[in-house]
């Protein structure tokens, strides 16, 4: 089907019938895959949503035209330039505005004082419809965000009062994944290798505690703490835990970037991976498929956590009015070579 004219403009006004024969669907699952996407495989969804953006199908929203105001908290500033889970977020973010046809504003906020003068901004200004923020858990942050005169969304967060709705991976439920998939192996003594601090890393270790004291092997002893993010104190706490003996077979690691650590701990240490120590992430980043071994990690929906704060605001802003809601999106297990079954 052609629906262009000279030079491959648009020659009248694309329906959403267009964009189900460009794609070769029905006309329903065009609409399901542009609204929330229930109901059709995840590949279909992006392929459809591509196509609607391509050839600039209007999508119904009287928000066209306005403006969303992305505000990036310190925490969500040092992940942009360690790791791509950000980076992540903000494209799937900005493909969702774009399709429905509105116009991003980015600002990093450095303190509640910052965010302060930002959101007097915001409320100054009719043309900004609501607000998007990122990786907010600071309580002296979050406290001034209550009770905002236009909506505003948590991204990767959320509100432990429920005044403010949110978007997030299903944390705890992604930790007991990883573990379950851990025992599954043989694994009993599973160290969990974390930073303290983030209520998402919080219900990581709960998750992982979930499944280790259902299975009967929960040993407090087996979590280990580091102080930053950063590989290099990742190995350090794995190097310092080997020498007071190898007493676990796997690490679960809360992000990607303390499992990549671990494993050159482990080879520094002269640990076979997976043979005598299975590795394992949360997040999934590109990085980890080019470490040795690849590592195995939990694949956390970073685009489309992206889409559907976009979504959830847009829902808010035109649609009845609801409660603040805690959403949180499904993850999946990204098995690669750093895992296998417990040593005898």
């Amino acid at each position: 089907m052609d629906i262009t004219g000279k030079k491959g403009k648009i020659s009248r006004r694309v329906r959403l019938q267009d964009i189900a024969t460009i794609c070769g669907v029905s006309v329903s699952t065009v609409s399901r895959a542009l609204a929330d996407g229930s109901g059709v495989r995840p590949d279909l969804v992006a392929r459809i949503q591509k196509a609607a953006q391509d050839f600039s199908y209007a999508m119904p929203s009287s928000l066209a035209g306005q403006k969303v105001m992305v505000l990036a908290s310190a925490a969500a500033m040092v992940d942009y330039t360690r790791s791509q889970f950000t980076l992540q977020v903000m494209q799937g973010l900005g493909d969702r505005a774009a399709l429905l046809r509105l116009q991003v504003i980015t600002r990093a906020v450095a303190d509640s004082e910052d965010e302060r003068r930002i959101l007097q901004e915001v409320e100054a200004d009719d043309s900004i419809a609501g607000l998007l923020f990122l990786t907010l858990d600071d309580e002296a942050m979050l406290a001034p965000t209550r009770g905002f005169s236009k909506p505003i969304v948590l991204v990767n967060g959320d509100d432990p009062t429920m005044r403010l709705s949110s978007i997030a991976p299903s944390n705890r439920a992604a930790a007991a994944l990883a573990t379950g998939h851990l025992l599954t192996l043989g694994h009993r003594r599973i160290l969990f290798l974390m930073r303290r601090g983030r209520r998402t890393i919080e219900r990581r270790f709960e998750g992982w505690r979930d499944r280790m004291v259902a299975a009967g092997v929960h040993d407090p002893a087996l979590v280990v703490e580091v102080a930053d993010w950063l590989p290099e104190l990742a190995a350090d706490a794995v190097r310092a835990r080997l020498r007071q003996g190898r007493d676990f077979t796997a690490i679960l690691a809360a992000g990607d970037s303390l499992a990549i650590g671990a494993l050159q701990a482990l080879a520094a240490e002269g640990v076979a991976v997976p043979g005598e120590v299975s590795v394992m992430g949360m997040d999934s980043l590109p990085q980890g498929a080019f470490q040795t071994p690849p590592l195995s990690a939990i694949q956390m929906p970073m685009r489309e956590i992206g889409a559907a704060a976009v979504d959830l605001l847009r829902e808010i802003l035109t649609g009845l009015p609801l409660p603040a809601r805690r959403i949180e999106l499904a993850c999946g297990l990204q098995e690669r070579g750093s895992t296998g079954p417990a040593p005898r």
